[in-house]
């Protein structure tokens, strides 16, 4: 299956889907709350405005719109994209939500893009920027965040996330500031609207849309199986220290500060140590996609001291 890739589409890592969250330094991207958001043009994908170019600013002008600037998608950031989507499908007539895809070509990006529309199997209206990768220009949308979201209202930015490695741990506050700006006060939870792709497409939950893993397969051998070795770890603080452990951009300083919390964190609780081990087994089976050469060399060498503490089974 055609499958998008801008700087690899859906390229794999269950592991950053639930891992990832955002640095302790704030990352700016794109319009601040407060600020106008001006128009732009982007050529249609999907439904009836593929092949037209439009302005999304100019057609919503009278109702709150959810931009969504996607500058590169991995597995990791699917099941976010889709709790938006389903939100705004389920607001549609509330809320409107415009996915704007960022590619260097254009004639190559509107083929995988419209591929991964088609995959994903989105609802809302799926774009093609006309400004290339950078977006915008006078956006200033951040290259480091693969989904800058920002929520409009007569034309001025309201909500405004800079993802670099986004998750559906993000979903939250997202749908929140979603339902903030279309007047929702029942909205459903994150896990209602994950739950309704599956339903709406008859596929098992965790499915993808029937897309290929990298490495994996969609045959009955592997279906309702984790593919993946090692785990993600279910403790809270130790996904965030993971995700922050592999984000490309750290220095050297940066991923011997994250790695001394986990040592610090983990120290003297087997539970802990033993989600640690899987964790790491996970992320470092996945090569260079994550982290960068010092954080996976330092990473190896601490799942290696893992390994020689954990628990030999019995004979």
């Amino acid at each position: 299956m055609m499958l998008f890739r801008v700087t690899g589409l859906i390229a794999t890592s269950i592991v950053t889907g639930v891992l990832l969250t955002q640095a302790a330094d704030p990352v700016y991207s794109g319009p601040q709350p407060g600020e106008p958001a001006t128009p732009f043009q982007v050529l249609g994908i999907t439904g009836s405005d593929a092949g037209k170019e439009r302005r999304p600013i100019d057609a919503n002008s009278t109702t709150p719109v959810a931009l969504v600037f996607v500058h590169a998608i991995e597995r990791s950031l699917v099941p976010l994209l889709r709790v938006v989507d389903e939100y705004g499908a389920l607001r549609t007539n509330q809320l409107k939500t415009e996915l704007v895809f960022l590619t260097p070509d254009r004639l190559e990006g509107e083929r995988r893009v419209k591929a991964a529309a088609g995959s994903l199997k989105l609802q809302s209206r799926v774009g093609l920027s006309l400004d290339g990768a950078e977006g915008p220009g006078n956006y200033g949308l951040n290259k480091e965040c693969m989904m800058t979201l920002l929520t409009v209202s007569s034309n001025r930015v309201v909500h405004n996330f800079a993802l670099v490695q986004p998750g559906i741990v993000d979903a939250p506050k997202i749908l929140a500031a979603l339902a903030s700006i279309s007047g929702d006060t029942n909205a459903p939870t994150v896990e209602q609207l994950t739950q309704r792709p599956a339903k709406r497409n008859g596929t098992g939950q965790g499915r993808e849309g029937g897309m290929r893993l990298h490495g994996g397969t969609n045959s009955s051998e592997t279906k309702g199986k984790d593919p993946f070795p090692g785990a993600v770890p279910t403790d809270g603080k130790l996904q965030g220290l993971l995700r922050s452990f592999i984000r490309p951009t750290n220095d050297e300083a940066t991923a011997d500060k994250v790695l001394a919390e986990v040592k610090a964190h983990i120290q003297g609780n087997p539970d802990l140590q033993k989600q640690a081990l899987d964790g790491w087994t996970r992320v470092l089976h996945f090569g260079d996609r994550y982290g960068t050469p010092y954080s996976r060399k330092i990473g190896r060498e601490f799942l290696e001291s893992l390994q020689k503490q954990a628990p030999r089974p019995a004979p």
